[in-house]
């Protein structure tokens, strides 16, 4: 198992977080980015928006991180919000959409195995950490 994988697996199974609250913590200790508990509490409904199946919180997990990571690295707004939407656009093309309803066509159900988006949610984050490496944002060194 990778360390993105064994991050997110004790995330999901130990702390019983979201799938956008794994986003956030796994990006910030991989960029070095302290993440605010007030963030990561902000996220908690982000699945989906609370298990609505609107965006995916592994979406938002991430325009979150870039928010925060943006401003660190003191990228403008509307640097910021550009590279949002690239963002967007790229995890629409591997994914094949921002939706949880299309992502989980199944929704949430009671009969569901605990954690049935980890697997999605491992090859999201590394999507993203590419995708941030790609940008300029460089990794902390392990």
């Amino acid at each position: 198992m990778n360390d993105t994988a064994q991050r997110v697996h004790d995330l999901y199974w130990n702390k019983n977080w979201n799938c956008a609250r794994t986003t956030l913590a796994c990006l910030g200790e991989t960029f070095g980015v302290a993440i605010a508990e007030q963030t990561l509490q902000a996220a908690t409904g982000m699945h989906g928006a609370g298990k609505f199946r609107a965006q995916c919180g592994l979406v938002e997990g991430a325009l979150m991180f870039l928010g925060v990571i943006g401003a660190e690295s003191e990228k403008s707004d509307k640097d910021v919000e550009s590279l949002c939407r690239d963002f967007a656009e790229i995890f629409t093309a591997r994914f094949g959409s921002l939706l949880c309803r299309d992502l989980r066509p199944g929704g949430f159900l009671p009969s569901d195995p605990p954690h049935a988006c980890e697997t999605l949610t491992v090859e999201a984050i590394t999507m993203a950490e590419r995708y941030l490496k790609n940008a300029g944002f460089p990794p902390k060194q392990r």
